[in-house]
């Protein structure tokens, strides 16, 4: 599977499949998040916080993916990515792009 995040692969036609989506919601354990809570006193990345992104990207693209795969697309374009806070210690990934497959 192609994932591009421009609107077209060079030298190739495509045909327009329709969109596709994978998104994750997680949450960090209440210990990761009284360390994350202190760590923000002195500064410094959040590395729990960003290992959990990740993992949500991960996840989220892989479902886009399988998405993708069941409308039998080659390749999906304009892949685009967003995020945000569903409470407070939890975040969503959005992650969606157009399905194609070559002709």
């Amino acid at each position: 599977m192609i994932i591009v995040n421009i609107d077209h692969i060079p030298n190739k036609e495509v045909e327009i499949l329709g969109m596709v989506k994978g998104n994750c919601v997680q949450s960090k354990n209440i210990g990761k998040d009284i360390g994350s809570g202190l760590k923000s006193l002195v500064g410094g990345e959040i590395k729990a916080y960003s290992q959990m992104m990740n993992e949500s990207r991960a996840i989220a693209t892989k479902r886009m993916v399988e998405e993708a795969e069941n409308l039998g697309a080659e390749a999906i374009l304009n892949v685009r990515y967003t995020s945000s806070a569903v409470m407070a210690s939890a975040a969503e990934i959005l992650v969606y792009g157009t399905a194609v497959k070559f002709v």
